[in-house]
């Protein structure tokens, strides 16, 4: 019949499955490849040490931390507002990388072998002003570049806080990036019901770096005019003054204790406590501003980071206002 297209005929499945072959052993793919000899690691490309890029947390870099986000890049990631919900991370922290060992020098002290310039900067408690509860202070240091340094703490109990006030005896334990603590400075309780020049009323700052290994201390003398203090070494043998000036309470503008030689000939380096408005005025947000010579020896620079939070607890600590009894 014209018209109809001759197909072939049609065989049993059984016998289609019979007519598929299906090879005994797999192809190999990998019969021409030929290993070569083995090679040195490539190095991980620049910006990227450890094999991690930069700003990413990594064991192997201490000034970084995990909070930290990628920086640079050609294209940085933008937020449109009320479309795209922002990531609610805390500021990253960046530390000042870990300076190497050095012989003779207490561990922890090597960052200041590196700095001629370092900043206190008081953590602002409100809840102080809102409940006059007077809470540990709490303090970052930082080099000129915001880099962390060291984060000093307070270790005082509730009731030694709150029943002395700006008197109270206090220990300060000072850590670096790891949480180690480094230094450790203690102010023990001393009467001001005696007069003025008596020796058992002289505030004293006992500096230990390594905790339980004394360096120096800082020693009041008493100054009808102005604050005067005395750093000493762990002979209690005096080597520098400090001398603040008249008015420790100016305001609109900074403090300046100057650090001198015993003579007053040579200055040495300075404790500024930085002006900062309103915020000097109503709350415990001191920001100090300390200044050495580079080469100066390390304990001495420590002696004198240490003579900055006796000054602030004697004349910048100020103590929630109490309820009036009637």
């Amino acid at each position: 019949m014209s018209g109809v297209v001759p197909t072939a005929p049609e065989q049993p499945a059984d016998e289609v499955e019979n007519n598929i072959k299906v090879p005994d052993d797999p192809p190999d793919y990998n019969s021409h490849f030929v290993q070569g000899p083995p090679e040195a690691a490539l190095p991980p490309p620049a910006g990227y040490p450890g094999g991690s890029p930069l700003g990413y947390y990594n064991p192997q870099q201490p000034s970084t931390f995990p909070l930290s986000q990628p920086t640079g890049g050609t294209h940085p990631i933008r937020y449109q507002p009320g479309r795209y919900p922002v990531p609610n991370h805390s500021a990253p922290i960046t530390w000042m990388p870990g300076p190497t060992l050095l012989p003779g020098c207490p561990p922890g002290l090597e960052y200041l072998t590196q700095l001629d310039n370092i900043h206190v900067l008081q953590h602002f408690e409100p809840l102080e002003m809102m409940t006059r509860f007077e809470t540990n202070n709490k303090y970052d240091i930082k080099n000129n570049v915001d880099q962390m340094v060291y984060i000093v703490t307070e270790d005082t109990d509730d009731y030694t806080r709150n029943a002395y006030r700006t008197l109270r005896p206090f220990v300060l334990r000072v850590t670096d990036y790891l949480g180690r603590e480094i230094m450790t400075m203690q102010r023990p309780f001393r009467c001001t019901c005696c007069c003025f020049c008596c020796p058992s009323t002289r505030q004293e700052l006992e500096v230990q770096c390594p905790p339980g290994v004394t360096i120096g201390f800082v020693l009041e003398h008493w100054n009808l005019c102005r604050a005067v203090y005395s750093i000493q070494n762990e002979k209690k043998e005096n080597v520098m003054r400090v001398r603040g000036p008249c008015s420790t309470y100016g305001c609109g503008s900074d403090s300046v204790f100057e650090v001198t030689s015993l003579d007053g000939v040579s200055n040495i380096g300075s404790i500024i406590r930085k002006w900062n408005g309103l915020m000097s005025g109503m709350g415990d947000a001191d920001h100090f501003d300390i200044r050495f010579p580079l080469d100066l020896e390390v304990k001495m620079k420590a002696m004198i980071f240490g003579a900055c939070f006796l000054i602030d607890f004697m004349y910048f600590e100020r103590s929630p206002p109490q309820r009036s009894s009637r």
